[in-house]
C-alpha cells in the first residue's frame, strides 16, 4: 500500500491482500530502525482471515519517506494521519518496542480512533544501554549485532526457528544495518525522552493486551507487567523461551494475541 502523508510517500505491507471496507483494519507499528518487515508473518495471516492488515513503515524507514521523525508524538500524531490518509474510521492498534509507546500516545490524543491495543516488548519507559547507543551514533553493523544478541531469547542464539530456512539472528541484524544512518540512533533517544507511558496506559479505555517475552533483554518482563497494571482491565499474555523479538519467535503466540484482542 502507498499511500501519501505530509505530501510524502507513505508505505505499508498487506500481507498481499488489501481486503475490503467492511473488514476491521489492524495497523501494526514497529519499533527502532525496523520496518514493516517484522510482522511479515502476522500480516499475511491476518490479511487472509478477515482483516485488512498494514504494517507501517513510519518516516524515514523501510520504503516510505523520510526525514525520520524524532519524538513519539510526532510519529503518533504521524500514525493517526496515516490511519485517516488509509480511510479507516477506526483501527486495531499494534505496536512493537517503540511501536508501543506510539500506539499508546495515539490512544491518548485520539481515543476514538483506536478500537484496541495489542502491545508486544513494551515497558513503562526504555533506557538504551550506552554501549548500544555509541554503535547506533558511529557503528551500524556493531549496534545490529547487540540488538540480535539482546533481542533474542536463548533457542535463537542455538539454531531455533519456527519458520524452517529462515535465520532470525541474521535476519534483525541485516534489517537493521539497512536502515538509513542516523535512524537507529534518533528512534533510542525519541524512546529515552518519552515519559507519558503510564500516562497514556492509565487513559486506555479500549480492550487492550500486553505480550511480554519472559527472556526478553531490551523490555524485561518487569517493566511490562508495570504497564500493563496501569492499563484498565488488561489481557496480559507471558510467552516462555521468548525475548524482544517476540514476532518472529514465537509468532503463532503473537497472531493469537493479537486477533482475540482485536475480535474481543
Amino acid at each position: 500500500m502507498i499511500l501519501t502523508v505530509d505530501d510524502r510517500i507513505a508505505h505499508a505491507a498487506t500481507g498481499g491482500h488489501e481486503g475490503t471496507e467492511d473488514q476491521p483494519a489492524i495497523v501494526l507499528v514497529h519499533g527502532a530502525g525496523m520496518d514493516s518487515t517484522v510482522w511479515q508473518l502476522q500480516t499475511r495471516y491476518l490479511a487472509y482471515r478477515g482483516f485488512r492488515a498494514v504494517a507501517v513503515d513510519l518516516p524515514g524507514h523501510g520504503r516510505s519517506e523520510g526525514p525520520a521523525l524524532t519524538t513519539i508524538a510526532d510519529m503518533a500524531d504521524w500514525v493517526g494521519r496515516f490511519i485517516d490518509a488509509a480511510g479507516f474510521s477506526t483501527a486495531h492498534l499494534v505496536g512493537h518496542s517503540m511501536g508501543t509507546f506510539i500506539a499508546l500516545e495515539v490512544a491518548r490524543r485520539r481515543a476514538g480512533l483506536v478500537s484496541s491495543l495489542t502491545l508486544c516488548g513494551t515497558a513503562t519507559s526504555m533506557p538504551v544501554h550506552p554501549d548500544l547507543l555509541a554503535d547506533a551514533d558511529g557503528d551500524l553493523p556493531a549496534a545490529a549485532a547487540l540488538m540480535a544478541a539482546w533481542g533474542h531469547a536463548r533457542p535463537a542464539h542455538v539454531g531455533h526457528n519456527p519458520t524452517p530456512g529462515l535465520w532470525m539472528m541474521g535476519g534483525a541484524r541485516a534489517l537493521v544495518e539497512m536502515s538509513e544512518p542516523g535512524v537507529l540512533a534518533s528512534d533510542f533517544r525519541a524512546c529515552m525522552a518519552y515519559e507519558h507511558a503510564l500516562e497514556a496506559a492509565a487513559a486506555v479505555t479500549c480492550p487492550a493486551t500486553v505480550v511480554i517475552g519472559l527472556g526478553d533483554k531490551m523490555t524485561p518482563p518487569k517493566g511490562g507487567r508495570a504497564l500493563a497494571a496501569a492499563i484498565p482491565g488488561v489481557h496480559v499474555v507471558e510467552l516462555a523461551d521468548t525475548g524482544h523479538s517476540m514476532m518472529t519467535e514465537d509468532p503463532r503466540a503473537v497472531k493469537k494475541a493479537i486477533v482475540e484482542t482485536a475480535t474481543g
